[in-house]
């Protein structure tokens, strides 16, 4: 095979790999379990369609969009995925990542948040908390120490340029 064509099969296989992650991991997350395995009854409660939820429809958007924006920079930047098996070869610290260092985890958090909105409901607020904490825990005590062990001292100036969930709104040069 040319170098164009394995290049281009790379990028395919890449790319599959970045959809199977989404619909098993963030898809399980903000669709199959609150809404099929913890709480079915919500998805079956009519939604009234006033302007509470057109913006809960965009909150999901918003959230969908950063994860859509930082998984295809994990692939095209980083040549990775999110999944820890499978993570970026470089440092990924453009996009929504030079705003904050878990862009991913914020959109997806977003897209909870959004659905709590949209069905008006406290049982999902609490499994979307429930979830910020899970992802703290996972981000402190697996994902910062093996991106340091990894990335060295490149992670270490980006931990002290960018901060880790709030995003920052004004990105300053150094």
């Amino acid at each position: 095979m040319n170098p164009a064509g394995r290049a281009g099969w790379s990028t395919t296989l890449l790319l599959a790999k970045l959809v199977l992650f989404t619909a098993l991991v963030p898809g399980s997350v903000t669709v199959w379990l609150p809404l099929y395995a913890i709480y079915p009854w919500i998805r079956r409660a009519p939604v009234a369609w006033d302007a509470r939820a057109f913006a809960a429809v965009a909150v999901i958007a918003i959230g969908a969009a950063g994860y859509l924006w930082c998984a295809l920079d994990f692939a095209f930047t980083g040549r990775g995925t999110p999944a820890p098996i499978d993570p970026p070869k470089v440092l990924v610290a453009r996009g929504l990542y030079r705003f904050s260092r878990n862009p991913m985890y914020v959109s997806v958090l977003t897209v909870l948040l959004g659905e709590c909105l949209l069905f008006w409901s406290r049982q999902l607020l609490e499994y979307a908390a429930i979830v910020a904490i899970g992802f703290h825990l996972f981000v402190l005590l697996y994902e910062e120490p093996a991106l340091r062990a990894k990335m060295g001292a490149a992670y270490e100036e980006y931990c002290g340029r960018v901060p880790r969930w709030f995003l920052k709104l004004r990105h300053h040069h150094s």
